[in-house]
């Protein structure tokens, strides 16, 4: 991957649902040294007991962060209050849309 990231953030990663926020509490992260039995070489990331699983820096602050995390234990819990969430946000950032640069030659 060009990111240089390795794994998924959660096992079924093209489905809309609460399990990110489960993941995240529910395992225990953990600096990833190795990848396949060799040295990690790439970014500083996290990885669940088995490996499977990433986390980024910036996921695991989410739950050392007193303020963000009691959003993290709601929506962990409550796959309804998530959805309702996501939808409106996600409805928003439909509604209003993307307006693009006017062009300039060839290269816009």
């Amino acid at each position: 991957d060009r990111s240089g990231f390795w794994g998924p953030w959660t096992r079924a990663p093209t489905t809309v649902s609460n399990e990110y926020y489960r993941e995240l509490l529910e395992n225990k992260w953990t600096v990833k040294t190795t990848h396949k039995g060799q040295p990690w070489t790439g970014p500083m990331q996290f990885e669940d007991p088995t490996g499977d699983l990433m986390m980024l820096p910036s996921d695991i602050v989410l739950i050392q962060d007193k303020e963000f995390r009691k959003y993290v234990e709601l929506y962990a819990k409550d796959s309804d209050t998530f959805m309702k969430d996501f939808g409106a946000v996600v409805g928003k950032l439909f509604d209003l849309g993307h307006k693009a640069p006017k062009k300039r030659g060839w290269f816009s």
